[in-house]
């Protein structure tokens, strides 16, 4: 069984990843390009006045880069999670009360969402690739893991919580306080966390809050798919009827 829902799993994140392709050509490429255009002004200035430039020659072609790489690393991204996911939901299911397959697989995609991708963007929002300084891009996405992992099981915790309290206070109330949790949790890793803030002044706010909406909108498609596809098919496995 756990290995039926791996699969199904696996083929609803592709499903997934193909949906957010299409969306990240049409809503987040654009920005990429105007960053990758601002990178390359900034560095033409610089070497006008006199600055050190060292210019790196491109393995990747753009083009590729935006077309076939981001349909791979989507496709592969997808299936990945997806795997995840139908193993999370091989263990969950039948422990999150009556709820049937599609409402658990819902409820696992809304969780997912909150926590992989909702909360760590609050702390460290998605930033265009050209954008940043390149010497702090391994310690940039080591915080931006560590806030993943603090998401996820703070999420963990707080559902443990809320089913140990849920026969003395009932669903409701011992639900609002898991929710109270959770919130704590990630509220006090926020604060705790260093910020983050390499945004040149001369960027477009504009151009930055597209990209970001773009970023976070994708990963709302993905999770909502994964779960709409994912509880269709663990549906006709696990109900027949």
């Amino acid at each position: 069984m756990v290995k039926a829902l791996l699969v199904r799993g696996m083929l609803a994140g592709v499903i997934a990843g193909l949906l957010a392709f299409g969306f990240a050509r049409v809503f987040g490429e654009p920005q990429i390009d105007y960053a990758i255009g601002f990178e390359e002004h900034m560095q033409q200035t610089a070497h006008a006045a006199g600055a050190v430039h060292d210019h790196k020659e491109e393995l990747v072609s753009r083009e590729l880069q935006a077309g076939v790489g981001l349909l791979t690393a989507l496709a592969v991204y997808g299936a990945g999670i997806g795997g995840l996911f139908g193993i999370v939901f091989a263990f969950a299911y039948g422990r999150m009360g009556r709820t049937g397959p599609r409402a658990t697989s819902a409820l696992l995609a809304a969780a997912g969402f909150v926590s992989v991708a909702v909360v760590p963007f609050l702390k460290y929002p998605a930033n265009p690739p050209a954008v940043g300084a390149a010497e702090t891009l391994g310690s940039r996405t080591a915080l931006y893991l560590v806030m993943i992992a603090i998401s996820i099981a703070a999420v963990v915790l707080a559902i443990g919580l809320a089913r140990r309290l849920v026969t003395r206070l009932g669903p409701w109330l011992s639900a609002a306080i898991g929710g109270a949790a959770f919130i704590a949790i990630v509220a006090t890793a926020q604060m705790l966390l260093p910020e983050v803030r390499e945004i040149p002044g001369e960027f477009s706010a504009d151009a930055l809050w597209r990209f970001r909406a773009a970023s976070l909108g994708m990963q709302m498609l993905m999770w909502a798919t994964l779960g709409l596809v994912f509880g269709a098919l663990s549906a006709r496995l696990l109900d027949p009827r």
